[in-house]
């Protein structure tokens, strides 16, 4: 495990973090802003005067919002200056070219890289220092949704096959989801909760997971394909999504927006709504004097419902209930 205890004043803003994080696999750091989730990345780096080492002494890559490339050196020369910083070379340069597809850039300069190609560069660069920990400060929020999307695909390599932990903040609950595997949530600098992905995400008494962050994350597997859409099996039911995705056997994580998930007493007929599921209700709670969220149970996985209060009361529901789910859209990580 990392420890990570960090204690610093600012102004009118206290940053104060006393955890346990894994040091295998990417952590996800999420809040709203000026929860303290870059002022926390500084602070592990050593950029923050709170006494402990400084920050030419921690081995720690940081890729920020901003690639930071030297601009005279080609794409090669960037990442071989991150190559000659490293106190001992443990990653292979050939596989961190291939895991972020930045071969055919070696000889280009920066300016004539897009966003997504710098951005890239830059993580290659920070991995070829060879450090003990990698930070990143929300490496997609300056790109827009067709870059990020062109991107997230190699954030999904460096998941599965990059051996160095990862701290990862963002702003973005989609990203967290598909990418992190632990999480930590902070407000106002401290954490309202911390732990595994599925667990926290899911958890109804956190404020910011209440509103449009409220959702869940699930392991289903791809099975069938029909009408350009694929139907992924959870264990004890199914879900159609948008898209095409192979039926490799391999289970893949859907995000299931606690917005996109309606409760009906009856099951509906005549409906556009594909996913309709069989669910107990485990909790109603309330959010504020508008909304609720509502914990469900199908099959062995858990659903998330945002409703209005004045449904619950309509509906009179209660924990033990059994309802149907209507589930409208998912996202994927594959």
């Amino acid at each position: 495990m990392i420890h990570l205890r960090h204690k610093l004043s600012k102004r009118d803003f206290v940053l104060d973090v006393d955890i346990q994080v894994p040091d295998t696999g990417i952590t996800g750091v999420f809040g709203e802003s000026g929860s303290g989730k870059t002022t926390l990345l500084r602070c592990i780096a050593g950029l923050e005067q709170e006494g402990g080492l400084p920050a030419h002494k921690r081995n720690i890559g940081y890729v920020f919002q901003e690639p930071g490339l030297f601009p005279h050196l080609t794409v090669r020369g960037n990442i071989e200056y991150g190559a000659r910083r490293a106190a001992a070379q443990r990653i292979d340069r050939e596989s961190v070219v291939d895991m972020l597809g930045i071969g055919d850039l070696l000889e280009r300069k920066p300016d004539s890289l897009s966003g997504g190609e710098s951005q890239r560069v830059a993580i290659a660069a920070a991995l070829l220092r060879s450090p003990d920990l990698v930070l990143m400060d929300e490496p997609l929020a300056s790109l827009d949704r067709k870059r990020k999307d062109e991107l997230l695909p190699y954030f999904d390599r460096l998941h599965d096959e990059l051996s160095v932990p990862v701290i990862y903040v963002s702003h973005d609950i989609e990203e967290i989801s598909r990418l992190c595997d632990h999480l930590v949530l902070l407000d106002n600098g401290r954490v309202a909760a911390s732990g595994d992905l599925l667990d926290v995400v899911s958890r109804v008494d956190v404020p910011v997971l209440s509103g449009r962050n409220a959702g869940v994350v699930l392991w289903a597997t791809p099975v069938d394909h029909e009408d350009g859409l694929t139907k992924f099996n959870f264990g004890d039911g199914d879900i159609w999504v948008a898209g095409r995705f192979e039926a490799t056997g391999t289970p893949l994580r859907l995000r299931i927006a606690a917005n996109d998930v309606s409760i009906a007493r009856d099951r509906p007929t005549s409906t556009t709504i594909l996913n309709i599921l069989c669910a107990t209700v485990e909790e109603v709670h309330c959010v504020d004097t508008a909304t609720a969220l509502v914990r469900l149970r199908a099959g062995n996985q858990g659903l998330l419902a945002r409703v209005t209060n004045r449904s619950v009361r309509r509906l009179g529901l209660k924990p033990g209930d059994q309802v149907f789910a209507q589930v409208k859209s998912v996202t994927v990580r594959h």
